[in-house]
């Protein structure tokens, strides 16, 4: 059994200056208590590997409003003008990877490859001081993996062993994300009994699971 924590309690066990690795999608499948326990902690030099940085005042743009991120990895930030006012100011770093490139180095990191080859940005500014590699007669990126000190996910269920059950966009990230960092914290929308949750809904296994959030207040 693990025990449920509050927002506040997991928000403490992140260090200023962690590397986090944020589920979600436009803020689909992030987790919102968690990302508001930080703002409220005032967590500062935070390095965030996510899809996006979502919108202002909404999920990882809250972190950005806040000035929480000293660098973002992400794949666009072409909603939150936030973000790219702190990008063109020099106040925040940002580095922009190809969505697909993004989660298959973090995929990378979680099963313990040496790095991505891909094809994806050879002739363009995202191939300026990557190494090249020929394989079948044809050119890589080789990109490296990406791991995090800690993983804040959402999920639809969990179980008391912290067995997690994903639902919609939240599978694009949260699961191999779940797989890449040295700590993994867990805001399930509901927590149910052993066997609620079939075994085949188990997307990540609780043996990954070092804490989740206690239920959202009724």
């Amino acid at each position: 059994m693990k025990r449920a924590v509050k927002a506040a309690e997991a928000a403490e066990l992140v260090p200023d200056g962690a590397v986090l690795l944020i589920g979600g999608f436009m803020g689909v499948g992030s987790p919102h208590r968690l990302i508001d326990a930080l703002v409220a902690r005032g967590a500062k030099d935070l390095t965030v590997v996510a899809n996006d940085t979502a919108m202002p005042g909404h999920g990882i743009g809250k972190l950005v409003s806040a000035g929480a991120i000293a660098k973002a990895v992400v794949s666009h930030i072409g909603l939150n003008p936030e973000t790219q006012a702190k990008m063109i100011a020099e106040e925040m770093e940002v580095e922009l990877v190809p969505q697909g490139t993004l989660v298959e180095r973090i995929r990378a990191g979680g099963v313990g490859l040496g790095g991505v080859l891909t094809q994806t940005g050879l002739g363009t500014p995202v191939e300026d001081g990557k190494q090249i590699v020929e394989t079948g007669g044809k050119r890589y990126l080789l990109e490296p993996p990406i791991r995090g000190d800690y993983a804040l996910i959402a999920a639809r269920q969990a179980d008391y062993v912290g067995n997690l059950e994903y639902s919609l966009t939240a599978h694009n990230f949260n699961p191999v994300m779940a797989l890449a960092a040295d700590h993994v914290i867990a805001e399930p929308e509901h927590i149910v009994p052993i066997g609620v949750i079939s075994p085949d809904a188990v997307k990540t296994p609780g043996v990954l699971v070092d804490h989740m959030l206690e239920r959202r207040a009724a």
